[in-house]
């Protein structure tokens, strides 16, 4: 075999790396998440309204990377569970804003160990759930920054 076909190994494919261990992570998360009644898109979500709300749909699909046809459906599904409000801007009618309900807010204080359990269940310290992170930054779409 020469160094060439080494290459196209599939084992050697760092997509399939990432899509395995993105699989594998989502699978870790979800026994973690499931007491808290949450998926882990819908985690996601919460976790960038929990930074940040209320705030318009269009802006909270771009800050998880998801079309807004796809974020909504996450956030109606948040909002039948008492956990966001949904409401038209009365200064714009076509912006949908998105805010978490006294719910929402509550569970942000639950959710406070996911990391830590996380990082228990794969065995890591923060400094490496970071450095791993920040190395997968040029492909989740983030620059690194400049000193």
């Amino acid at each position: 075999m020469t160094a060439t076909d080494d290459l196209l190994r599939l084992e050697n494919q760092l997509c399939f790396a990432l899509v395995t261990a993105a699989r594998n992570v989502v699978a870790i998360y979800r026994p973690i998440l499931e007491p808290l009644g949450l998926t882990h898109p819908q985690y996601l979500v919460m976790l960038a309204l929990w930074e940040r709300a209320p705030r318009t749909l269009n802006d909270l699909a771009a800050d998880l990377a998801l079309e807004a046809a796809t974020a909504s459906p996450l956030v109606k599904r948040l909002e039948a569970d008492g956990l966001v409000t949904r409401q038209r801007s009365a200064e714009d009618e076509r912006r949908l804003e998105i805010a978490l309900t006294d719910a929402g807010v509550a569970l942000r204080e639950r959710a406070v160990d996911v990391p830590m359990q996380v990082m228990r269940a794969v065995g890591m310290g923060i400094e490496e759930i970071g450095a791993l992170r920040d190395g997968l930054g040029a492909f989740a779409g983030r620059r690194p920054e400049l000193p």
